[in-house]
């Protein structure tokens, strides 16, 4: 085991897409009739991809991030 702590980095253009995604699912869920923010925090906490919509591909979409990576822009995005 080691003592040296582990960082997580990610790219500006990777953040972008990211967003962009996020943009499109948060769309699709309002344009369905969804409460966009609670089926993306149920998403996010049981990567069931079931809270996601179909419409425009928003599952395919969002199932294209990676977790922590989401986590991490979101944290950092909060905490600006």
């Amino acid at each position: 085991m080691t003592d040296k702590t582990i960082q997580f980095k990610i790219s500006d253009d990777h953040e972008k897409e990211m967003r962009e995604i996020l943009v499109s699912v948060y769309n699709s869920l309002v344009e369905k009739g969804y409460n966009p923010t609670s089926q993306l925090v149920g998403y996010i906490l049981s990567e069931d991809p079931t809270y996601i919509t179909t419409h425009n591909n928003a599952r395919s979409l969002i199932r294209k991030i990676d977790r922590d990576e989401l986590l991490q822009v979101l944290l950092k995005s909060y905490l600006n």
